[in-house]
């Protein structure tokens, strides 16, 4: 089905007769025609019928093999316009005792296409998580992130779950959270399957564990959120197209923090953190957030607004009320007012 080297002259020069086509169907207004010609790959099956008459007749096949979008906008007039082409293509040359007998179309094959998941119809195959197993894991609320860690960090990693509850985060760390009495994969696959966003502490070693590649495996499948700290190991494989801190362990919370805010749930557990605040320190701390909060819908700002008014570890701290911009910050309505759009005053 080569034409190279052909010792019959239609199938080595039908490139030549396919740009005299082209141009006739441009001079005809024939456009979808001369789509499918100048956009098909092309191949020849050579005699594909021989006759004796005049000394020999040889039929050729025409394959013409077509992107998947062109291929399935005329797939219903296929039949018609393959007889069209191939008359019209004999038509059109002047090689004697030889002729295209036949058209074929045929559709590209792609590699590696999810045509499942593309389709927007797939029935997710991941397991349930029963409501009761989400709440003895996470609480009951609370934006859920887990912390995927090597053993050896098991004591930072609980303290990093500390410091991003100011937040409004909950955090799953495997080594501390799973109940004695529990199935350790059944508990863990339960927390990755309920989660909202990943969080893989990259320390030396990381790598080595018999867990965390297929923790990382895991929440790719997912689609959640991921996040990559590096703490002495750079992020490798799948996980390092996903992005990645550079911090110490002390900046580790409010560095994870500023890039889950672009989450909508996070913003609403940001708002819930910040109406259970109990401290000005803890005030200041979720203030430090707010020049990274990028969007929030009516609802939200009405919330957070309400939340500054009520609590007055909220309403009183430096970072909220804005009257140490130089140290702690605009405060909250520079910042509604740079979100929403709308100009606030808050007092």
């Amino acid at each position: 089905m080569t034409l190279d080297g052909s010792p019959y002259e239609l199938p080595r020069n039908i490139e030549h007769y396919l740009a005299a086509l082209s141009k006739l169907y441009a001079q005809e207004d024939k456009r979808l025609k001369q789509e499918i010609i100048v956009n098909a790959q092309v191949s020849v099956h050579e005699v594909w019928s021989h006759d004796n008459w005049n000394g020999g007749t040889y039929g050729h096949a025409l394959y013409l093999i077509l992107p998947e979008s062109l291929y399935l906008s005329m797939v219903r007039q296929k039949d018609a316009l393959q007889r069209e082409i191939k008359n019209d293509l004999n038509k059109i040359h002047n090689v004697q005792n030889e002729f295209i007998e036949e058209v074929f179309f045929e559709m590209q094959q792609l590699e590696e296409q999810d045509w499942r998941r593309e389709s927007g119809l797939l029935i997710s195959k991941k397991r349930f998580t029963p409501p009761e197993t989400s709440t003895r894991i996470w609480g009951d609320h609370g934006y859920r992130v887990f912390l995927s860690h090597k053993v050896e960090v098991k004591k930072e990693t609980a303290e990093l779950k500390s410091r991003l509850s100011v937040y409004g985060v909950t955090c799953f760390v495997a080594h501390e959270d799973i109940h004695p009495t529990r199935t350790w994969q059944d508990e863990i696959e339960n927390a990755l399957n309920s989660m909202d966003a990943f969080v893989a502490l990259m320390t030396v070693g990381f790598h080595d564990s018999l867990w965390t590649d297929q923790e990382v495996g895991f929440a790719l499948c997912q689609g959640v959120p991921i996040i990559a700290v590096r703490l002495g190991k750079d992020p490798y494989g799948f996980i390092g197209k996903f992005q990645a801190l550079t911090c110490d362990w002390k900046d580790a919370a409010s560095e994870i923090v500023k890039l889950l805010i672009k989450q909508p749930r996070m913003v609403d557990s940001y708002i819930d953190a910040a109406m259970r605040c109990s401290s000005f320190n803890n005030g200041n701390i979720l203030a430090e957030i707010l020049p990274h909060i990028e969007s929030m819908t009516d609802d939200q700002a009405e919330k957070l607004v309400h939340a500054f008014s009520t609590n007055s570890q909220v309403h009183d701290c430096f970072g909220f009320n804005g009257n140490k911009p130089r140290d702690y910050g605009e405060g909250l309505d520079y910042h509604l007012s740079r979100i929403t759009g709308r100009k606030w005053a808050l007092s």
